[in-house]
């Protein structure tokens, strides 16, 4: 049937066998590399699987010197955004989403603020920021209290008082507290 499907569309047909041929070595050459890498990358063999990630976006984004270009810009182009690129300002990034780099300092910063909020009666520990002669040493306490929020101002001070309700003499800054769960 098919010979007959064949000879009507003047289509000339052969039998051939699932091969693939190695393409010049390409695939191999490309995994010898990828081994490569690997090898400079692990301690033991037994880890290999856990650096193998990694070794391929270094190959995917290291520039071939046949084409000028890396792999990943081939398949998708465009050049791959880097993990450091996203912390560190670079003008691809900057041009891509259209800011100054003031404007991106300013949201990289406020991303990594957190709005902490005291309010009257809570309950805080207080940072030690000087230096006592403590026996203890390095297992020496970093915060002291518990203290209770008399007073909270919108710029960030805070006036504490102890359990007993004695009055610290001096505001204390929100940033050298943290809140005291019971």
């Amino acid at each position: 049937m098919v010979e007959a499907l064949c000879k009507d569309f003047k289509i000339a047909h052969h039998n051939s066998s699932p091969y693939r041929s190695k393409m010049n070595g390409v695939v191999e050459v490309a995994n010898e590399n990828i081994k490569k890498i690997i090898q400079k990358m692990v301690m033991t063999y037994k880890d290999w699987h856990e650096m193998l990630p990694f070794a391929l976006h270094g190959y995917r984004t290291t520039i071939r010197t046949s084409t000028g270009e890396t792999p990943f810009s081939l398949v998708y182009g465009m050049e791959v955004v880097l993990p450091v690129e996203v912390e560190i300002p670079s003008l691809s990034v900057l041009m891509e989403a259209k800011l100054t780099e003031g404007e991106w300092m300013k949201k990289a910063f406020d991303k990594k603020v957190r709005l902490r909020v005291f309010r009257e009666g809570d309950l805080v520990l207080n940072k030690i920021l000087y230096l006592k002669p403590d026996s203890r040493g390095k297992c020496t306490p970093n915060y002291e209290g518990p203290y209770v929020v008399k007073r909270a101002f919108s710029g960030g001070a805070l006036i504490l008082t102890t359990m007993d309700g004695e009055e610290f003499t001096r505001p204390v800054n929100a940033n050298a507290v943290k809140k005291y769960f019971s």
